[in-house]
């Protein structure tokens, strides 16, 4: 299968549309459904719970289960406090970065619908005398061109709502996507995309896929420590992103060498089941699939950990999309990385396919 042949027209459609959509930690309904609406005609049934993990199943009376998993979840922002003369400060909700902040629009997500605004900040000629104010937490607010608080509460907004940033999505170069909320709708996109082709080439699977779009990974992991509770998988293949660290200012030293454009990134972990890995491994190498190595100490960090030490343990591998400027609106990812990542779990579900496969993970 060539790695040009996978993503079609409707693929891309998919992911435009699910990209630009928000889906900030705990407010992922909205894009499970688009995502839902799309892998629907590749699945048996779909389980939900009660925070709004979706998941697709194939062949779901298997009694052997296997996970390939993505989380839904966008950085957002949370309104914290509004002054008398109509600013609003926030606090994060997960890893949001307070640097790329100052005068970025957003999307203040309220019942009345979606209102508009900006991340204010002093002119460069005021903060040149003495030393300068850097952005921080405390001190970066939303202008949503009100007067007053009064003016801000009638427009719907209150403390609680969700602020989400409008940059979406487009191709640089032919084969970059960028946009932001790639942290990681594009891991769901992934297995979408992985439920698309068995569908198409009329693979038929020995076990149960758990197509699974965890919510809350950006607060710790929450959406994949519940669902694995309710799914109790034998085995689980996760995807997320890792960084591009030849991006500047990156010490490799610190962080490993990977590089959009080079392939899916394969970790080695405490987390990572050996044997699971080295299939991976083994799949990418007879399948001619470009592949880079990753250390993690300790932790991946990824939904990986929640999965791995869940219900005794589930032997769990990490598949990484190499990304550039994670955690901003501007995520960068290479295509040919992206249809790697998708034939690589692809291939390595169809190497999984009798009992003394099985047994290899035990």
């Amino acid at each position: 299968m060539s790695t040009k042949s996978i993503l079609n027209n409707k693929s891309i459609t998919f992911l435009e549309s699910y990209l630009n959509n928000a889906s900030p930690t705990g407010f992922e309904a909205e894009g499970q459904k688009i995502w839902m609406d799309y892998v629907k005609p590749y699945v048996d049934a779909f389980i939900t719970d009660t925070y709004g993990t979706a998941v697709g199943i194939i062949n779901p009376d298997a009694p052997y289960k296997v996970v390939i998993e993505g989380h839904a979840d966008e950085i957002a922002w949370y309104v914290n406090y509004i002054t008398d003369d109509g600013l609003i400060y926030v606090i994060r909700n997960g890893g949001s970065d307070h640097q790329i902040a100052p005068s970025k629009r957003v999307n203040i997500h309220t019942k009345n619908g979606i209102v508009k605004g900006v991340f204010g900040w002093p002119a460069i000629h005021t903060r040149m005398r003495g030393k300068e104010e850097v952005a921080k937490t405390d001190n970066i607010f939303i202008d949503c061109g009100c007067e007053n608080k009064e003016q801000v509460e009638k427009l719907g907004i209150h403390v609680g709502c969700v602020i989400t940033y409008p940059d979406e999505f487009m191709v640089l170069n032919e084969n970059k996507f960028v946009c932001r909320a790639i942290d990681n709708r594009m891991g769901g996109f992934m297995i979408a995309e992985v439920a698309r082709l068995l569908h198409e080439n009329g693979k038929k699977l020995p076990f149960g896929l758990y197509i699974t779009n965890s919510v809350q990974e950006e607060v710790g992991l929450r959406g994949a420590e519940m669902i694995t509770q309710t799914i109790k998988p034998n085995v689980a293949i996760v995807t997320d992103v890792c960084h591009d660290s030849t991006t500047p200012m990156i010490d490799k030293k610190i962080e490993g060498e990977t590089k959009i454009g080079k392939g899916p990134v394969i970790t080695y972990a405490p987390a990572v089941q050996n044997n699971l890995r080295e299939l991976i491994v083994n799949t990418a190498t007879e399948k001619n699939i470009p592949f880079q190595r990753l250390a993690s100490s300790r932790v991946t960090g990824t939904d990986t950990d929640a999965f791995a030490y869940s219900n005794g343990g589930v032997a769990s591998a990490l598949i990484s999309l190499p990304l550039r400027y994670m955690h901003t609106t501007v995520e960068m990812v290479h295509r040919e990385d992206v249809e790697n990542v998708i034939q690589l779990i692809y291939e390595t579900l169809l190497k999984i396919q009798n009992e003394e496969t099985f047994s290899y993970f035990k």
